[in-house]
């Protein structure tokens, strides 16, 4: 178990008048509350956290009088199966348990992790699996009917993008996009179609359609003359919002909206573009000349919206939902269904490997052109996302920030705020807001002592990623100092001791 330390995450409780994401109190005076194995499943379910045993929320996170710890400690082990006993849940997680004291009173603490993908989801045995429970803030929420089914198949090796499309014909093919996609393959990779003649053994060994000649769709999705006529709300849902949330400025809910149809390379391209036309540009001097410079790096906006839609889960139950791209004065959210797939988690989303939910689809789109010419949407190899927080650190930004939920993913890019407005061209009217730079950071930790980066994004407001942007020059510079650390979910940040 990492050190922690028990009277600073008490302080913040009792800042906060409540229980959070990474920590949960009970009291289980004398034995264990009957609530406790749902925040058990919750924390293995989602990102793992404390529970600490012994304490009263009621009584403003004071200690229980009377505590047996001995007692209740060993309730818990045997909850949890071990000793031979029959457990509580199924697929239980693994955890660790530490003798504290607060108050000079006895408390207890067990830090529960977040179970693999392939082991999920953790539920009450006695419930069955609808009793599959997530962290919320501070509550222990039921999984939902579609989180229930895509942790079932994160693990799973699903083929939905080579399923049959109802109805559709190759004729429904766009001849020329498919053309295209033949003379690349013969150029990038000439084996795939060594001895086909005729254009139906070509569609079939590129995968456009199946062996009984049904269209499958990915061929559809990749090459389709209007795959919308087949599944209306595949799209891309770019719309402009004003202000840092939906609906903030009343009865005006969009600055601009473009529902992006076509083909996935055709809604890359006319996505990518709707949202550049809503961002800002500048003229910066390289070399003898002036160069026009996007706030944030084009290339970055195309990566983000092609995964979204190569890597969205293509399952039927998620037809209707669309990919969305949300504009706010102060960032972009690209979102789509699905969360992650095989292996990937949020830890090594950006170690270099690939790991694809829709392999034919993948492949497909790494040889078809796109309508602007810019080459394939797709690499497979595990380097969009070392690409986008390269491009992004070069250029002063805060790096992109993946939110993987159990059914669904969001990348959320950051619109610069620090540069004086004076040096952008508006694109459009949008305007940006200010937002607590680093020495509000610095003051604040000042003030309170060590602070976690979850202490300060309710502090400041800023989001998490916005914290740490600030956070690393802080202490680069030896302003302040990590008490933990990156891995520990306990790492906080203080004023650095000077020596």
């Amino acid at each position: 178990m990492v050190d922690f330390d028990l009277e600073q995450i008490v302080a913040r409780l009792r800042r906060q008048g409540t229980d959070d994401s990474e920590v949960e109190v009970k009291e289980c005076a004398a034995s264990l509350s009957k609530d406790i194995w749902e925040t058990v499943s919750a924390f293995a379910n989602t990102s793992g956290g404390l529970i600490v045993l012994g304490i009263s929320e009621r009584n403003g996170f004071a200690p229980v009088a009377d505590f047996d710890i001995n007692r209740v400690r060993e309730q818990f082990v045997a909850g949890m199966g071990d000793g031979g006993s029959r457990g509580k849940l199924v697929n239980p997680p693994r955890y660790s348990i530490s003798r504290a004291f607060l108050d000079s009173c006895p408390v207890l603490v067990i830090e529960i992790e977040e179970l693999p993908p392939e082991s999920k989801p953790c539920y009450l045995l006695d419930r069955g699996p609808r009793a599959s429970y997530k962290r919320v803030d501070d509550k222990d929420i039921l999984l939902s009917d579609n989180e229930l089914f895509s942790v079932a198949i994160a693990s799973e090796r699903t083929a939905f993008d080579r399923s049959p499309v109802e109805g559709a014909i190759p004729s429904d093919l766009d001849d020329a996009l498919v053309q295209g996609t033949f003379a690349r393959a013969l150029s990038l990779t000439p084996r795939a179609l060594k001895g086909a003649g005729d254009t139906a053994t070509k569609l079939k060994r590129l995968n456009f359609t199946s062996e009984d000649g049904s269209v499958a769709k990915a061929g559809l999705l990749v090459a389709g003359v209007y795959p919308q006529q087949f599944y209306p709300r595949l799209v891309v849902d770019v719309a402009v919002h004003a202000g840092t949330e939906k609906g903030a400025s009343g009865a005006l809910r969009f600055r601009d909206r473009t529902i992006c149809e076509g083909t996935l390379g055709e809604m890359v391209v006319d996505a990518v573009a709707a949202t550049v036309k809503n961002l800002r540009r500048r003229s910066v001097v390289v070399g003898a000349g002036r160069v026009d410079e996007l706030e944030i790096p084009e290339e970055v906006i195309r990566e983000a919206v092609a995964n979204a839609l190569i890597h969205r889960d293509y399952n039927p139950r998620y037809d209707g939902q669309a990919v969305s791209v949300d504009i706010y004065d102060d960032r972009i959210e690209i979102l789509n269904p699905g969360g992650l797939c095989g292996t990937k988690t949020q830890l090594n989303l950006a170690d270099g490997s690939s790991c694809c939910r829709n392999a034919t689809l993948m492949r497909l789109m790494s040889i078809v052109p796109l309508p602007d010419g810019a080459g394939s949407p797709a690499e497979g190899n595990g380097s969009g996302i070392p690409m986008m927080l390269r491009e992004c650190r070069e250029r002063g930004l805060p790096e992109p920030e993946f939110c993987p939920r159990l059914d669904s993913f969001k990348v959320i890019l950051y619109r610069p705020v620090d540069s004086g407005t004076s040096d952008w061209r508006m694109s459009s009217r949008l305007q940006l807001t200010a937002t607590p730079g680093r020495d509000c950071v610095l003051e604040i930790i000042g003030d309170r002592g060590e602070m976690s980066a979850s202490d300060l994004v309710r502090e400041t407001g800023l989001s998490m990623n916005q914290v740490r942007y600030r956070i690393k020059p802080l202490l680069e510079a030896g302003l302040i100092e990590a008490t933990a650390p990156k891995t520990s979910r306990l790492r906080k940040y203080r004023l650095a001791q000077r020596r």
